[in-house]
């Protein structure tokens, strides 16, 4: 048997993901076996592979989100003011770069996912330099809106004082919107091959040299809220440049990434819709909840009031971040079980990964409830804070409950390319019911921050609701069949250059099924 010199790998991916994938739809099939066995074994298998790429891809994004919570924290301990400020600029500035990057990068994720379970290796490396280029240029659109952040937050009503300071902390953060542009393809392109826990030492070292850095700009070098921005970005960079690295050097990306090419530039505008269509879906997502904080700042008294948000949505966003890991898991899993032609094995996976994110959620939201009189000392040392702290967190528990579901069913959508008809979803139900709602109890009833906050969960327990249904009705043998028509139509895009390098990798797949 002839073979050619990717074997090692090749039979390394045999004799791991896809053999345990094929393992678990063999098992589902398998109609000698009673169904209580059938479950028992297949729920063993999936949580093997589910916590493979769950536990290192929480770890990652907990790690990438104590980055930025940490500078946060040392704000915070300058002074009120500055926290509101990073908060402020943070959540409405900040994090519109966050999730449009996100957004479009997720557009990787999808492809990417499907063409690694079809064995199209060699089209995730085209998909991520392309995902990139468009990531580029979007940022320097972006880079406006951080330059006119003040007159922007003033515009929106925030009051000037805090506005000033958040400009300030913002103009540091422009470096970091095209750190932001190359972590999430990077980030989608890895994760779609199962592989994370580079990522979580990566990160892990980032953390490290962040924490020290910002306390010595912050406390010793005296460069207040403008240094603790830069150091920020400069973070965000180092996580970027070790993950390429390691794409380069690393024998397991050899197959998907075969060094930059001119194919990048081809099909831009085809990838630009998905990618826009992936954008809108998380942003409205990411936005959401962030759009609570601006409201606020609108309320009288808006100083404690940011800062008991602020708070309370890092408390969230940290715990999201365990969600987000178990959504890219479900990303992964239902990506790669459409492009393997796997249908039973893809609507299990669903079934599994939600129940696991939902325990850990209501597991978490137990904790918060315990230690709602203790939570704000960790940011400010204000007796006041604390007390509209301790008043929000049944809010921020019923938050966390709902964030343990939605963000996973959102990435079970990635997987199989429903980011538009989310986008639907999400602008009605966050946007045309939680925001409205949220203003008319917060400002006509006079219930303030927790009035903002309960119409804003009404919303997100409706798009809950409603993608669980699709969910449910879901046909999955016909997503099998849309996920070999997306990859062929994508693949139709390719030069001759590079069909020519594709038959190495089919000559390796007939060797292996006639071994």
């Amino acid at each position: 048997m002839m073979l050619s010199h990717s074997q090692p790998l090749l039979q390394s991916f045999r004799s791991g993901h896809e053999a345990v994938t094929s393992e678990l739809e063999d098992i589902l099939n398998d109609t000698r076996t009673s169904t209580f066995k059938r479950l028992r074994s297949a729920t063993w298998v999936e949580l093997k592979l589910l916590f493979q790429l769950a536990a290192p891809a929480v770890i990652v994004y907990l790690l990438n989100n104590v980055v930025s919570m940490s500078t946060q924290i040392f704000c915070g301990h300058l002074g009120t003011l500055q926290l509101a400020a990073v908060s402020l600029g943070n959540t409405g500035i900040q994090v519109f770069a966050y999730g449009l990057m996100l957004g479009m990068g997720s557009a990787v994720e999808t492809l990417c996912g499907q063409a690694f379970g079809a064995h199209k290796y060699e089209m995730l490396g085209v998909y991520l330099q392309r995902s990139t280029i468009l990531l580029m240029a979007a940022g320097i659109p972006l880079t406006l809106i951080y330059i006119f952040s003040k007159p922007i937050l003033v515009l929106l009503g925030e009051p000037t004082d805090i506005a000033t300071a958040a400009a300030v902390f913002v103009y540091g953060l422009i470096p970091q919107i095209f750190a932001y542009a190359a972590n999430f393809p990077i980030q989608k392109f890895l994760q779609s091959q199962s592989i994370i826990a580079p990522s979580a030492y990566i990160s892990l070292v980032a953390l490290a040299v962040h924490i020290l850095f910002t306390w010595l700009a912050v406390f010793k070098w005296n460069w207040g809220l403008l240094g603790a921005a830069l150091i920020l970005s400069l973070s965000w960079w180092l996580i970027v440049i070790a993950q390429f690295l390691y794409i380069v050097m690393s024998r397991k990306c050899r197959k998907t990434w075969a060094g930059f090419s001119v194919q990048a530039f081809f099909g831009l505008w085809s990838f630009f819709k998905l990618s826009a269509a992936s954008a809108v879906m998380l942003c409205l997502e990411t936005w959401y909840f962030q759009v609570l904080v601006l409201i606020a700042g609108l309320l009288e008294n808006a100083e404690i009031a940011l800062d008991s948000l602020s708070v309370c949505m890092t408390i969230s966003g940290w715990v999201y971040m365990i969600s987000v890991g178990f959504n890219a898991a479900a990303s992964v899993r239902v990506s790669n079980e459409l492009g393997a032609g796997h249908p039973k094995s893809a609507a299990f996976s669903v079934i599994i990964v939600n129940l696991c994110s939902f325990i850990i959620a209501v597991v978490a939201a137990i904790v918060v409830m315990i230690l709602r009189d203790y939570l704000s000392y960790a940011f400010t040392d204000g007796e006041t804070v604390s007390k509209a702290v301790s008043d929000l967190t049944p809010f921020l528990a019923v938050t966390l409950i709902l964030n343990g579901v939605q963000p996973v069913l959102s990435g079970v959508a990635v997987g199989c390319g429903w980011q538009a008809f989310v986008a639907y979803v999400n602008v009605g139900c966050y946007y045309l019911i939680g925001v409205p709602l949220g203003i008319l109890l917060g400002f006509k009833f006079n219930l303030g921050a927790q009035g903002i906050w309960s119409g804003m969960i009404g919303g997100t327990f409706l798009q809950t609701i409603i993608l669980l249904w699709v969910t449910y009705r879901t046909d999955w043998n016909k997503e099998v069949e849309n996920a070999k028509d997306r990859l062929d139509i994508w693949e139709e895009k390719k030069e001759p250059l590079l069909e020519d390098k594709r038959e190495p990798l089919l000559d390796d797949r007939r060797d292996e099924s006639e071994n």
